[in-house]
């Protein structure tokens, strides 16, 4: 669908639904006065070619829940009128040319009922807020602000976020160390800081983090928290059912950063993560044998470091592992040729001139060789849930940002 929206939509005010998402809408939006359709509760205009300052009108439709407007060429400063949508709770701006985060989220804490608020790829080079009277966001679960280009430290107003479940603060150019009170998240359970300069050792505190180490399932969650790279389908007009791909729960991504220290052993605590990402930073030591230890492990990739020894046997127990990468490292010895491990290709262990296998050039001699694991396989189960119910009676919604590999 091309061209623009017409004026006459004004007139449709029995209306409770725009979903025009992913069309070719171009021109700006000051022709529809939104103002008339008070019974709107989602407005989803979703990649388009729509341009403008986001009209005034819009922040008059009092009982909108959802609006999502990202992927378009939206410019300007969010207006502080938003703070009259006193029931939004799903917000999507991303990847606009928004600017001043700081307005932004002054603006955007008066909405007492936002639990999903993606703003990312917008607010480019600017710094990230500090201001510690940045409060409110009591219904906050989700906050993705990610490739805006930030500087600064991560801010310790996050730590007030008490009900947040995911949050992304990927490629931007935050300095300085991972917070002590991130484990005061106790509902946290997806961390995405990659692609940062963030330095320092790792805190141990960050190792006590209640939703890694706990199996109570990461995505029971109250009502609107998401659309990300998900299926989503409305079972009834009051009801949407969303499907999530499990890399979704629990995951812990430090990558590409400037941590240094050695990879503390209390890692092993965190039983439930499904994805852990050290790759790329100054780490240094052996890699913790505790690591086997985290038995729902799906992805593992502590490549582009310093890490020096052999790798543990107790990693072959690791039978959910699809991706692993240790590559580019200064470890040494054989393979293991049994359990997990042994499946995976060169290219996992690549750039480790001292380590020996079957699936590299440089094959281990009979005394290197890999004795047969002593170590016993458990019986893992799968705590994944990959569905839930949320009720918040809007229309169907379907977002394609995602996370990590997945965020745009």
């Amino acid at each position: 669908m091309s061209g623009e929206l017409p004026s006459t939509m004004s007139n449709c005010t029995n209306l409770k639904t725009i979903d025009l998402k992913i069309n070719n809408l171009t021109g700006d939006l000051g022709k529809v006065n939104f103002a008339t359709l008070q019974n709107l509760k989602s407005l989803d205009l979703m990649e388009n070619n729509l341009g403008g300052i986001v009209p005034e009108s819009i922040y008059s439709c009092s009982n909108l829940t959802a609006l999502r407007l990202s992927a378009n060429h939206f410019h300007s400063e969010i207006s502080l009128r938003i703070g009259n949508l006193k029931y939004l709770s799903f917000v999507s701006l991303s990847r606009n040319s928004f600017t001043n985060i700081t307005k932004a989220l002054h603006a955007l804490k008066s909405c007492r009922n936002i639990s999903t608020l993606l703003i990312g790829r917008n607010f480019m080079n600017e710094a990230m807020p500090q201001d510690e009277s940045i409060v409110g966001f009591q219904n906050l679960q989700f906050l993705a602000m990610h490739q805006c280009s930030l500087t600064g430290r991560i801010p310790t107003w996050l730590s007030k976020l008490t009900r947040l479940k995911v949050l992304v603060l990927s490629k931007n150019q935050l300095t300085g160390p991972m917070p002590s009170w991130i484990n005061s998240l106790n509902n946290l359970f997806h961390l995405d800081v990659s692609n940062n300069s963030l330095s320092g050792k790792i805190p141990v505190t960050l190792m006590e983090m209640a939703m890694l180490k706990s199996d109570k399932p990461a995505i029971h969650l109250d009502p609107s928290l998401v659309d990300l790279d998900l299926l989503i389908y409305a079972v009834d007009a009051s009801k949407l059912q969303y499907r999530i791909h499990s890399d979704w729960c629990k995951v812990l991504n430090l990558g590409n950063n400037k941590f240094t220290g050695v990879i503390p052993q209390e890692i092993g605590q965190l039983k439930a993560l499904l994805y852990l990402n050290l790759r790329s930073n100054n780490f240094y030591g052996e890699i913790p044998q505790s690591i086997g230890n985290l038995t729902n492990l799906q992805r593992l990739d502590l490549s582009n470091n310093h890490l020096t020894g052999e790798i543990p046997a107790a990693l072959e127990i690791l039978h959910f592992l699809s991706e692993f990468n240790i590559s580019n490292n200064d470890l040494e010895g054989p393979i293991p040729t049994t359990g997990q491990l042994s499946t995976f290709q060169a290219s996992s262990f690549n750039r480790n001139p001292k380590l020996c296998g079957p699936m590299l050039i440089n094959h281990c001699s009979s005394v290197e060789a890999a004795p047969i694991s002593i170590v016993s396989a458990k019986k893992c189960s799968s705590k994944v849930i990959l569905a839930f119910g949320v009720f918040f009676g809007v229309g169907v919604l379907y977002d394609q940002l995602v996370l990590f590999r997945y965020f745009g």
